[in-house]
């Protein structure tokens, strides 16, 4: 059986949800093509014979790939049966199926595709009888990255002085074990997490560094979701490659919960840390249940920088509670910690992404903000009870797109976000000292697109 598995987008990443499918498929016999549309296109490795298409839907921004690309795939390949798998797929079953997508598969997906593969090889095309949703314990196996793209044309690490060098990528966990409102995991897993063995993880790592990669980038959710996991790993990786470095994300909780486990990190080679700091307003922090407050993320951030570990933090900073003041407060305190050579500056743009099934809508408070399904968005529109906020939104979204593309200095962009806040506010922009810019930290060349809604700028061509 020939199958082509195909990656829409998911941050620069060269994905473990191909690499491992792969293997499971190749094991049961099949041909496999992988094509990662943000580097090539649907004609350079979809062909006419192809039996079946599978779609791997890590993320909100793929979702929306997918869909726009399933008219292309059906004109390739009219014969070809159509699977979409992944954390997304679920929750927008529906969707697919009005699309004429047969199967969807979500959680430990694996098992499913190769029923899927048995079913067709019998000729039962038909109504899909794999679950649509399975949280079973699987046995992972090495997975087949030979296929995808070489990793120097994924997103690489930068350093201050602009040097850059070539990323793998790499999961040691699934899921996660906590239930923060607006995380897309929540739906599908619940609260649980699965563990990769720390074998396969240690495998994977290997093969990538044989293809040059000299950082790794750990996708977890929360690397922390199993600390003695993690560890295990991050010491095994440093013996045998003292000079590869890496990255992970980690919960402002757990970076003020373990800090013995966190030096542990910087012994062995971590250089940043991604953190979903979100806001710094406390009655925000509760809606979206996120487990710290206000005064955790600016001790763990101390704590960091005493240890000698960057923190990259992350927000969604227009929510249908954000007000001009503590928009204009993320602001300041982003000043007031010298981060912001540290925020990637889509950061202070990102809007609130409410996905079908999301914890969100569970809260009396969004009663009567939040829209129906709009299957245009892949989320439930909403908007803030001051217009202002919205218009700011938009203004803001618009300046960093456009100056991230001249590819601006982050803090002459900072400078016009504050700017623009304070002239929406109505009140003048007080001045920038240089030195609140902080020092430039490690990054990888992608930006963190997390719980947003995307552009369509950010949609790439297929």
């Amino acid at each position: 059986m020939k199958i082509t598995l195909i990656n829409p987008y998911e941050l620069g990443r060269q994905p473990f949800g191909l690499a491992e499918a792969t293997a499971w498929l190749e094991r049961e016999g099949c041909t496999v093509v992988c094509c990662d549309l943000s580097i090539q296109r649907l004609d350079e490795c979809l062909e006419a014979d192809t039996d079946l298409v599978a779609i791997y839907v890590a993320m909100h921004t793929a979702t929306r790939i997918a869909i726009e690309a399933l008219p292309k795939i059906r004109q390739i390949c009219p014969g070809a049966s159509l699977c979409v798998y992944g954390l997304y797929a679920p929750m927008n079953a529906n969707l697919f199926r009005s699309q004429g997508v047969g199967t969807v598969l979500g959680g430990e997906y694996e098992p499913g595709l190769i029923s899927l593969v048995r079913r067709l090889r019998t000729g039962k095309a038909g109504e899909q009888t794999e679950p649509e949703m399975s949280l079973a314990r699987i046995d992972f196996i090495a997975p087949q990255r030979g296929k995808l793209p070489e990793l120097s044309r994924y997103a690489g690490l930068i350093h201050p002085d602009g040097s850059r060098e070539t990323v793998g990528f790499a999961e040691t966990t699934r899921g996660c074990k906590y239930f923060c409102r607006h995380c897309p995991v929540v739906p599908v897993y619940q609260g649980t997490f699965r563990v990769i063995p720390a074998d396969i993880v240690l495998n994977d790592i290997r093969a990538q560094i044989g293809e040059g990669a000299r950082h790794i980038s750990f996708g977890d959710p929360d690397f922390f979701n199993g600390p003695g996991h993690a560890l295990r790993i991050v010491r095994a990786l440093h013996e045998e490659f003292p000079a590869v470095t890496y990255d992970a994300t980690i919960k402002i909780e757990h970076i003020v919960k373990y800090p013995r486990e966190l030096r542990t990190l910087k012994d062995t080679g971590c250089l940043f840390i991604i953190s979903a700091v979100e806001s710094v307003d406390d009655g925000i922090l509760r809606e979206l249940d996120k487990g710290h407050t206000r005064a955790d993320f600016i001790a763990a951030l101390a704590f960091l920088r005493t240890t000698g570990i960057d923190l990259s933090p992350t927000f969604v900073a227009f929510t249908p509670w954000t007000t001009l003041t503590n928009y204009l407060e993320l602001l300041r305190q982003i000043v007031e910690l010298r981060l912001v050579e540290s925020v990637a500056p889509v950061q202070l743009s990102i809007r609130l992404l409410i996905p079908s099934g999301s914890y969100l809508l569970h809260l009396e408070s969004l009663a009567g903000i939040i829209g129906e399904f709009d299957p245009r968005l892949l989320g439930h529109p909403w908007r803030n009870p001051d217009p202002r906020v919205d218009h700011l939104q938009q203004d803001i979204q618009a300046w960093v797109a456009q100056t991230e593309k001249e590819d601006r200095p982050r803090r002459e962009i900072f400078a016009g976000v504050w700017e623009r806040a304070h002239r929406q506010a109505g009140i003048p922009a007080p001045p920038l000292d240089a030195a609140c810019a902080g020092k430039p930290i490690p990054r990888l060349s992608e930006n963190w697109y997390c719980c947003a809604e995307p552009t369509c700028e950010q949609l790439v061509s297929f």
